[in-house]
């Protein structure tokens, strides 16, 4: 009998509130194997099987943890004869200034504008190449989380926040053209006012003018990135889709 794990493999990162936390419960219900990566350690109160066990604590601000992260799930990745089905970059920062206010482009201070560009855009490339083998491999999917405020000047976002998701964005198209000849899918989503724990004051009003006129669930996000990782989505790559109740209209 092998030892070999056959059950498809996803690494997300941030994965301990919100869309992250969705998106690991979306995937286990389809029997996945999730190996998660967040800042915090491994809650008792998550949900998944074998969660501790398949739990890296990472700060992904530490380029030297991050490549240190990789060799550790290279080597569970063993388990399943280095495969990789997906990897979702999820994880993001986006400080705020003392007070709650917004980090405009004249305040930000440069060291907060290279920790938000090494979290939210030099990870996912990094963790990316490092897994590269794994997920070639498995003619895996890579989906990368951008954000509506990649495209707009956002009430509440950061000047640093939505130009590092507008250079993730970018990333994206660039990757889909040089992973695509290898096999690997790289899409992206772009999340407008989705229903979490950190929405911001103001909120509210902002749903006024979304066409839909509500807020977004996690639970949708997630399963828009379980279809792009799976084989319903063999075809796309390259896409950023969209997922805001039509707030970019």
């Amino acid at each position: 009998m092998s030892d070999i794990d056959d059950r498809k493999t996803l690494v997300l990162t941030g994965a301990s509130r919100g869309i992250g936390h969705a998106t690991v419960k979306r995937f286990s219900r389809e029997g996945w194997r999730v190996i998660t990566c967040s800042r915090q350690p491994f809650s008792e109160d998550c949900p998944w099987p074998a969660g501790p066990d398949d739990h890296i604590q990472l700060d992904l601000s530490d380029q030297e943890g991050v490549g240190i992260a990789i060799g550790e799930i290279r080597h569970r990745l063993a388990a399943n004869g280095g495969r990789l089905d997906a990897l979702v970059n999820n994880a993001a920062i986006s400080p705020k200034m003392e007070g709650g206010g917004r980090m405009n482009s004249i305040d930000t201070p440069m060291h907060v504008w290279r920790d938000v560009f090494q979290v939210n855009f030099f990870a996912p490339i990094m963790l990316a190449r490092g897994l590269f083998k794994e997920l070639s491999t498995a003619r895996g999917s890579i989906v990368n989380v951008t954000s509506i405020v990649g495209s707009r000047v956002h009430p509440f976002a950061g000047t640093a926040y939505a130009t590092s998701k507008a250079a993730l964005a970018a990333l994206t198209r660039e990757m889909a053209a040089d992973f695509g000849p290898y096999g690997i899918r790289v899409n992206a989503i772009a999340p407008g006012e989705i229903e979490t724990s950190i929405l911001s004051p103001g909120t509210d009003k902002l749903v006024e003018s979304i066409p839909l006129r509500r807020l977004g669930q996690t639970a949708e996000v997630a399963d828009t990135i379980f279809f792009l990782c799976s084989q319903s989505a063999s075809y796309v790559t390259g896409a950023e889709i969209h997922i805001n109740g039509g707030q970019h209209v």
